[in-house]
């Protein structure tokens, strides 16, 4: 008994990843995926899917198409992986904690800033709202004190 291989056609793979049929093609150019070929048809093999699935994770994670390329080129180099392969993923993860600690470090400046910007922009619509609010009175007060003496 054979089990034959599944295959996948790019309007499958484009379905259940959620992504164009262009994307999948722009990944093939890139030569993340390498499909076979039967005429003009595209036949994408189970090693193709878990490519996709991959690729769409590592963008999660911010790797770019050429890290993750690289890391590809490094799993095919070895069959079963390799120390190499081990070592650049681990030293781009931590580039990518990196990057996403200082992100963070960003953001949480931005916000502080904010904070004091809402907080000056509030006191100065107090400070106006009040300043009006006396000049009013004020106004009235006078008109008050002008009908009275007439």
């Amino acid at each position: 008994m054979s089990l034959k291989k599944k295959t996948y056609s790019i309007s499958e793979l484009a379905s259940e990843f959620d992504v164009t049929t262009r994307s999948i093609r722009f990944y093939e150019d890139q030569g993340l995926l390498k499909p076979d070929r039967k005429g003009q048809t595209r036949i994408y093999s189970s090693k193709d899917r878990v490519r996709l699935k991959l690729i769409l994770r590592g963008k999660r994670l911010g790797f770019s198409l050429a890290e993750s390329k690289e890391l590809f080129d490094l799993w095919d180099e070895t069959p079963g992986g390799s120390e190499r392969q081990l070592l650049k993923m681990l030293e781009t993860l931590a580039e990518k904690q990196a990057h996403l600690e200082q992100q963070l470090n960003d953001i949480q400046m931005a916000k502080i800033e904010i904070d004091s910007a809402e907080a000056r922009c509030r006191a100065a619509l107090d400070e106006l709202r009040e300043k009006k609010r006396l000049e009013q009175t004020s106004l009235t007060n006078h008109d008050l004190n002008n009908s009275s003496l007439h």
